[in-house]
């Protein structure tokens, strides 16, 4: 299997499917507006309720507002960057008191959205825990819940998830570029300013190597994906010299697409007020713009072949999103062996595939209309096992270098 995978990435190699060293616009049935739309920043403050504070002013909170509804319990208001939007909200901030309390928190979403991040608990920012269900009280209809808590003088952060901002993945990646495989540039600079981080690992020269292209964090809470790509690219840098793949590969990985949603504390949107998403046709927004003219520049100058792409994600669910058959691909055989080796490396009954056409902007459909490449948005399950996130990430990387290597 793995020479007939090898077999067709060669015939096909010298089939490029551009030579322009800009991104070139595309047509998809279902098309979205991307122009920029208007947002609303959060005021960064430190709330004061007596002898109970919170504050939003550091990256990646979101808190609108903090008020006291009597001796023990407070509501926090979390409201999106504009509408309409997909309603996945995300929060975080940090408390602290003067004593040790219990106290009460609404989480007051206000705008018909429904909660969906399990809230989770740090002392530091850096190591995080669910909170116990039995702290988590459900409204009738979920756009309200209320946590039980209790603060101290310490500061307890509060997040739907686990934060990983523009500098934790920064970190990460000076981490890994200290590996020989591993170079560290960027691809650009978001529409505030903040580096489009991006990773170029292989063995020896880039020139004439079919190439993967991996991305993550197009949506600002989906931290799962984050974390199956880590785990992910890790394994291609930790054993993809000594199985041979980084010697005839080339992976390129961009793994914060939207650094400004990101630390804005954004449910969904970049600072244009759009889902990045559905931009992979006009490239109205600059970070999908940049990004984009980046690996066609590159791979077009070192005569690189693209393969696959991968965009990782989050959603309630582990699922992966793939081409079905009437979408023409350089190696049509990939997506259904690869899923049944991570399937049976992960001991998992099934996997959840949905596969479907080319309709929509977005970025696996963007890889298969610019390269001609199979291109999957990975999804992760929001309150899925840290553990097997993991473990998923490691043999899904395993089993792709085993497809693709002679």
């Amino acid at each position: 299997m793995r020479i007939v995978f090898a077999l067709l990435v060669l015939l096909l190699f010298s089939c490029k499917t551009t030579t322009k060293l800009t991104a070139v616009p595309h047509t998809y049935p279902n098309p979205v507006d991307t122009t920029t739309k208007p947002i609303v920043y959060q005021k960064k403050q430190v709330y004061s309720c007596g002898d109970l504070s919170a504050s939003n002013d550091f990256p990646t909170a979101r808190l609108n507002s903090f008020v006291q509804e009597n001796d023990s319990t407070f509501t926090a208001r979390i409201w999106p960057e504009n509408f309409p939007i997909n309603p996945s909200p995300w929060y975080a901030f940090k408390l602290w008191s003067k004593n040790e309390r219990e106290v009460y928190i609404n989480l007051d979403y206000s705008n018909g959205a429904k909660h969906r991040y399990t809230p989770k608990l740090s002392a530091d920012g850096d190591k995080w825990t669910p909170l116990d269900a039995s702290l988590l009280t459900h409204g009738v209809d979920s756009t309200r819940v209320q946590l039980k808590l209790t603060t101290s003088k310490d500061t307890l952060w509060v997040a739907a998830q686990e934060i990983e901002d523009h500098r934790r993945v920064g970190q990460w990646v000076k981490q890994l570029s200290k590996n020989s495989l591993v170079t560290n540039t960027t691809a650009g600079k978001s529409a505030l300013g903040r580096d489009l981080y991006h990773l170029n690992i292989t063995q020896g020269a880039v020139d004439n190597k079919p190439t993967i292209l991996i991305i993550s964090r197009q949506h600002p809470p989906e931290v799962t994906g984050f974390l199956c790509m880590k785990a992910f690219v890790e394994t291609i840098v930790e054993e993809g010299a000594t199985n041979g793949f980084l010697s005839q590969y080339r992976v390129m990985v961009y793994p914060l697409m939207n650094p400004d949603g990101v630390d804005l504390g954004h449910y969904r949107h970049n600072t244009g007020g759009v889902d990045l998403n559905r931009d992979w046709s006009k490239y109205h927004q600059p970070e999908i713009k940049q990004v984009t003219n980046h690996m066609v520049r590159e791979t077009v100058t070192h005569n690189n072949d693209v393969v696959l792409g991968l965009d990782f994600h989050s959603t309630f669910h582990d699922v992966y999103y793939t081409p079905d058959a009437t979408v023409k691909r350089k190696i049509p055989e990939f997506t259904k062996v690869w899923l049944e080796k991570i399937r049976l490396a992960t001991g998992l009954e099934r996997i959840n595939e949905a596969p479907g056409p080319i309709s929509r902007p977005t970025s696996s459909g963007w890889f298969n209309q610019q390269f001609g490449a199979t291109g999957i948005t990975y999804e992760i399950g929001d309150d899925t096992p840290r553990d097997f996130i993991k473990k998923k990430g490691v043999e899904s990387a395993r089993a792709m270098m085993q497809l693709l290597t002679k």
